[in-house]
């Protein structure tokens, strides 16, 4: 279940080095927050004050912060102090177990920061002690070791989101293939396997946002079966998108000049998929007012 928000949140995201800072920095933007990383803690009281002064334009405020160079616990002891007084503020622990670490750092083939000249383990074990407070007084502390990206960002968006969030935001977006495929598509489908109501004298002038236009492509043969098993086909790959987080989509849907099928087309697939939970849809045209 999401945590509730207040008019006004401070999140403070911190943990070990390699448990997950960025995944979850990268999720929380999704969701709407502000998010500053490695943003000096005496500024972060600054930055709230000016977000309370912003009419509501930053309510969610979430900071990543890492071990170096800090006395760490103390300094956020005092920057949670100095915040409470205005704002709900929490601060968020990721941790993992240290085999997990050395692997993700063997994996990128990169040095823990406090390992100086000593081995992976030694940087860990520094930064475990280090933090060892800062986690006894976490609010919220998620062990990622047995999580991949997606599932950490699944996480994330289950604690922090507003309850309104949408989990995938779909665009469907007619086209016209003479004026060419549109760019950054996930998804295309071509709709001239239809009759064309351009052929039509009195549909001609019309398009696809007209009853009498929408009711002639719909009734054509192979329009229902068309619908209803792409639709099925739609509903496994968002369920998929869902999963793995993807937090955009692009479905375009075609004809000869983008004017009557693909929008009737696109309109009546928006439409269905509305009922889905956490999808959220957006319906363009991309050619509906060329010659």
């Amino acid at each position: 279940m999401a945590i509730p928000a207040t008019s006004q949140e401070v999140l403070i995201v911190t943990g070990m080095s390699g448990a997950g800072r960025s995944t979850v920095a990268d999720a929380l933007e999704d969701l709407g927050w502000y998010v500053v990383d490695n943003l000096p803690l005496a500024l972060l009281k600054t930055l709230a004050d000016m977000a309370d002064r912003s009419s509501g334009a930053i309510p969610r405020i979430a900071a990543v912060i890492d071990v170096r160079g800090r006395d760490l616990f103390a300094d956020v002891q005092a920057t949670v102090s100095d915040l409470k007084e205005g704002a709900t503020v929490r601060i968020v622990f990721l941790e993992a177990t240290d085999d997990v670490l050395v692997r993700r750092y063997e994996a990128v083939r990169r040095p823990h920061p406090l390992q100086g000249e000593g081995s992976l383990l030694d940087g860990i074990g520094l930064e475990r002690e280090r933090l060892r407070e800062l986690r006894e007084h976490s609010d919220v502390v998620i062990d990622t070791s047995q999580f991949n990206v997606h599932q950490l960002a699944t996480t994330t968006r289950e604690l922090f989101s507003e309850e309104n969030t949408p989990g995938l935001q779909l665009t469907v977006q007619s086209f016209g293939f003479k004026y060419g495929l549109p760019s950054d598509v996930d998804m295309v489908a071509d709709m001239r396997f239809l009759p064309n109501p351009y052929w039509i004298p009195e549909l001609r002038g019309l398009n696809g946002i007209d009853p009498e236009v929408r009711d002639y492509v719909l009734a054509q043969p192979g329009a229902s079966e068309f619908l209803n098993q792409y639709l099925e086909v739609l509903r496994t790959v968002i369920e998929g998108y869902q999963r793995e987080n993807k937090r955009h989509a692009t479905l375009a849907i075609g004809c000869t000049g983008g004017k009557h099928r693909s929008v009737a087309m696109s309109r009546e697939i928006a439409e269905r998929l509305s009922t889905i939970t956490g999808l959220h849809i957006n319906t363009k045209h991309r050619d509906l007012g060329k010659e």
